[in-house]
């Protein structure tokens, strides 16, 4: 796994000097002899363009490294290169990085642009959408948070903490119009993903303080 991030790191200057070895070798023995070192060159280089270094950035965050995260992502000069699927991770990631710094604006424009590089399967549109429905919602832009979250639970998010989260900001959404009933089916709802992590639970804890005093 080690030396495959290493090859990830370093692919590009590792296929300059492969092409430029095969370019060398061609000329003073012969382009048959040079034919592998240069399909080796030229594998590197367009896997850089292609893919990137974005499992570096995965790991990263995983570790909770996002400095390091950053300074890798800081590092691809061309992301429009990169293959579309791998493009959408790449805003994706982006914004989850802008959303850290709560540079919202930057966190909102890199995730319509991954949105319109496309999605590699349905649960991450899903997470798109909350995505962008979560930063509306810090911008206090209701209306559209509304749109985006519910059209992230219809498309469907990779896990419950996720799903519930999105319903107990629907739900919230529904409380700030008085729209009790709507409020309460919302929060039926998130309960019903029976969430573990700490933070849902306590904000789950929190609302039914209010949701039981509600009329309708």
């Amino acid at each position: 796994m080690k030396a495959f991030n290493l090859f990830i790191r370093y692919r590009l200057p590792l296929g300059i000097v492969l092409l430029l070895g095969g370019i060398a070798l061609g000329l003073s023995v012969g382009w048959w002899e040079a034919a592998i070192v240069l399909v080796l060159a030229v594998i590197c280089i367009v896997t850089h363009f292609l893919f990137g270094p974005m499992r570096l950035v995965q790991e990263a965050v995983e570790a909770g490294d996002v400095e390091t995260a950053m300074a890798i992502m800081n590092k691809i000069s061309f992301p429009k290169l990169l293959y579309k699927p791998i493009r959408s991770v790449y805003y994706f990631m982006q914004s989850n990085l802008a959303m850290y710094n709560q540079d919202l604006d930057k966190a909102e424009l890199a995730v319509k642009q991954s949105i319109k590089s496309g999605s590699p399967m349905k649960e991450y549109e899903g997470m798109q959408y909350f995505q962008l429905g979560t930063i509306a919602y810090q911008k206090n832009d209701t209306k559209t948070a509304d749109q985006n979250l519910k059209k992230a639970v219809r498309l469907g998010l990779p896990d419950k903490e996720n799903t519930a989260a999105a319903l107990l900001t629907l739900c919230s959404i529904a409380m700030s119009r008085r729209d009790f009933k709507i409020a309460k089916d919302y929060f039926r709802r998130a309960k019903a993903q029976k969430p573990t992590s700490e933070q849902i639970v306590g904000q789950i804890k929190e609302m039914d303080k209010y949701i039981s005093r509600m009329p309708g």
